[in-house]
This record gives structure tokens, sequence and C-alpha cells, in this order.
């Protein structure tokens, strides 16, 4: 698995148009794309669902674990790891409040239903 390119993190860091498609049950259709808000902390990729750990997305994510994203002029295919760390969820929160922060819809991603669904995005 390769990382991302600096050029790639500087691109999804600064838009706001982040959409992701898990794979579907056949493990190679894939989703609708959904958008929703990424971050980017210690050269990663993070998104997290507003709906928690029941969004249809964050579930199909960790039952296929790969997937699509597109942002910033950037089409990848990728990889999706649940996060659990509580360190690495303060890092995020801290992304999402930096970027975010002015927006009504901010609040609801730093609480506990949205930390529980926070997905490491690589390519691969």
């Amino acid at each position: 698995m390769t990382g991302w390119t600096p050029e790639e993190l500087r691109a999804i860091a600064s838009s706001d148009d982040f959409h992701i498609s898990p794979f579907r049950e056949d493990g190679t259709t894939l989703g609708t794309p959904t958008w929703i808000w990424s971050v980017v902390v210690d050269d990663t990729v993070w998104v997290r669902a507003y709906n928690g750990t029941a969004s249809r997305w964050y579930r199909a994510a960790r039952a296929q674990g790969a997937g699509r994203v597109t942002a910033g002029g950037i089409q990848k295919d990728v990889v999706f790891t649940p996060v659990e760390d509580g360190a690495v969820n303060d890092r995020v929160d801290a992304a999402y409040e930096a970027k975010y922060g002015d927006s009504p819809y901010f609040p609801p991603m730093v609480t506990a239903k949205t930390r529980a669904a926070t997905v490491r995005v690589d390519p691969r």
C-alpha cells in the first residue's frame, strides 16, 4: 500500500468536496457516492460518519474494507480502517474543529457517537 502524495493531501485538506463510495456486498460494485467531511492529520486522511456506526456508508466500509473516494480533483481506490484509539480521535477532533468549527454541523462531529465511527482512508 502506498500513501497519499503531499499534493493529494493538500488537495484533500483544502477541499470540502469529499465523496466516499464503499464497495457493495459483491466487493466490486461501488456504492452511491456519499458527501462527507474529511480531515488530514499526520499525513493521513480521516473521515467520520455523522450518524455514527449506524450510518449506511460506515457499515459498508466496515464490511467491505475498500472502495473509492473523490476529493479535490482526485479519485482513488482506497482501503478503510476503523480507528478506536483515543489519542488519534483527539487529533481528529482538533482537525475537524480547525476545518469545520464555524459550521452548525460541527458539534455533532466530535461526540462519542461520531468518534466511534472514525475511519482511516488510505490509497490501495
